[in-house]
């Protein structure tokens, strides 16, 4: 890993230490979709936590779901008040994260980004995800999550 992605990992994995949150860490080939980390690391689909930063308004949020179910960007628009929103560009990601699309985790506390996620991640005891490089996953909890990032809640996926 180089650069900014050595950076958000290195700062995820000393943060949910100091939280005293176990997890466990996996480095594996280099995967670009939600369907190669999946088999990458072993795991179900299901159970893959996506994390998509989005902008409504003039503000960004990010968007936490299984990685088998797309974002419902008009129950999204309804929950946030809001008639427009739109994925956030990979110029805005980088800026905003120091990361490329799919390698972002799914804490927007990392970045100062409110985090809503989809209630159907409860459907895992454990959550998978990416962990600032597209060669590194975190497997936790998923009460360890929502202990940690303390995320709104609310259904925001379909599929």
């Amino acid at each position: 890993m180089e650069g900014s992605d050595s950076e958000v990992f290195g700062r995820l994995v000393a943060a949910l230490n100091e939280a005293g949150f176990s997890f466990a860490h996996t480095h594996h080939k280099p995967v670009y979709t939600s369907a190669e980390a999946a088999e990458a690391r072993g795991s179900s689909l299901h159970s893959g936590a996506k994390a998509l930063i989005v902008k409504s308004g003039d503000r960004f949020l990010m968007a936490v779901m299984p990685a088998d179910l797309s974002l419902d960007s008009g129950a999204l628009r309804k929950l946030l008040g809001c008639r427009r929103l739109r994925f956030a560009t990979e110029e805005e990601v980088l800026s905003l994260t120091g990361l490329t699309s799919g390698s972002i985790p799914p804490f927007g506390s990392l970045f100062d980004l409110p985090t809503i996620c989809d209630q159907r991640l409860a459907d895992n005891e454990h959550i998978n995800f990416n962990a600032g490089s597209h060669t590194e996953s975190i497997q936790m909890t998923y009460e360890a999550y929502l202990a940690y990032e303390s995320p709104m809640m609310a259904t925001v996926a379909k599929g």
